[in-house]
């Protein structure tokens, strides 16, 4: 996707320099700095920190990650410790193991002579074969889109929350790959993007690449959502996911569930787009699915540019004021419409994903 006109990916191997370059999603919308990863240990600061976030590219990221500690040391203990260790970064998105034990796998009996070759092989197959699932789910999306805009012959508004977008990737994004094939198709769309407390991931970066690809969008607080749906403003929602159940259970940023109860009562379809790298076929209770809680400040405090220009971050909260920041909420598959997935659309549920997924 495009930045100022020029094709991007959210990570990529530069052979010259053998270094791993993604753009630092900390820095946006304001700046944009491509940083290099060189070792380990930088790619699993880049995922703590959120430098890089959303499930498949956190996934891809770790793929790297493994590719680097090999450069950094070709020692079975080390790499073994890394991957525990990058496995341990995030604990939510379940792309992030199910890529670092995809590359272990693969590793698993190579030739030390060999090991660096074919485990960057395997990194850069992971995050091609995303961008072929993306791409995919966005073709499957776009026949949902099609159809209401064929029944209301205006613009179709669509209501995302957080970012599920490109960036949250390799290219394309989940929730909007339908959105940007809708919009290459010539078929009018709208997006009202959650602003996404507390990171802001909504306003920050889904509409930060909605605008640099030129589609309508309007930003809003996270508590509006339901009043448009009520007002009949709202057509359709799409979310992403970082972990979905093999029951159709969703596990996404905060504030989905909400989102979900809304369109329900309201009768609006909400689908949830998702490569199969983002399904757990283990876990069945949504209970036990590891929900991230992070750093007080992400609420306490919020970054913006001052009037000099100059990025700055200021206190919103009372010093004295507790916070409690869980990253994620569950929303049970009953209020999900529909799971699009690379290989079509399927019932959110046990069933649904077993018909896509043998």
């Amino acid at each position: 996707m495009k930045i100022e006109g020029k094709e991007y990916r959210t990570i990529w191997f530069d052979e010259q320099n053998q270094a791993v370059k993604i753009i630092d999603q900390t820095k946006l919308p304001h700046q944009f700095i491509i940083k290099d990863l060189k070792t380990v240990k930088d790619s699993i600061n880049a995922i703590k920190v959120m430098e890089v976030r959303g499930a498949p590219l956190i996934g891809g990221t770790a793929a790297y990650g493994i590719v680097l500690a090999i450069m950094e040391k070709n020692d079975p203990n080390f790499i073994k410790k890394s991957s525990e260790e990058l496995i341990q970064s995030r604990p939510t998105a379940i792309n992030l193991k199910w890529a670092v034990d995809r590359m272990m796998k693969k590793l698993s009996g190579v030739n030390n002579n060999e090991l660096l070759k074919v485990a960057l092989d395997e990194a850069k197959a992971i995050c091609e074969e995303d961008v072929k699932f993306c791409e995919n789910i966005g073709l499957n999306g776009l026949k949902i889109i099609e159809e209401i805009y064929n029944k209301k012959k205006d613009k179709v508004n669509i209501l995302t929350h957080c970012n599920a977008g490109w960036l949250a990737t390799i290219n394309w994004g989940t929730a909007t790959s339908p959105i940007y094939h809708a919009h290459k198709k010539g078929i009018p769309v709208h997006v009202w993007v959650d602003e996404t407390r507390p990171r802001n991931q909504g306003a920050n970066l889904t509409s930060y690449e909605l605008n640099e690809e030129k589609i309508p969008n309007t930003i809003i607080a996270d508590n509006t959502g339901g009043i448009l749906m009520q007002r009949g403003e709202v057509d359709m929602c799409i979310v992403g996911t970082d972990r979905t159940l093999s029951t159709g259970d969703v596990c996404n940023k905060i504030g989905t569930y909400l989102k979900a109860l809304a369109a329900k009562d309201n009768n609006v379809p909400f689908y949830v787009a998702l490569p199969s790298s983002t399904i757990d076929w283990n876990i069945e209770n949504f209970k036990d699915i590891p929900i991230e809680e992070r750093n007080s400040e992400e609420l306490s405090h919020i970054e913006g540019l001052d009037e000099s220009n100059n990025v700055k971050k200021v206190r919103i909260y009372p010093k004295k004021s507790k916070t409690m920041n869980l990253a994620f909420d569950v929303t049970p598959a009953k209020y999900v419409t529909g799971l699009i997935t690379e290989k079509g659309i399927c019932e959110a549920s046990k069933e649904g994903l077993k018909k896509l997924f043998k």
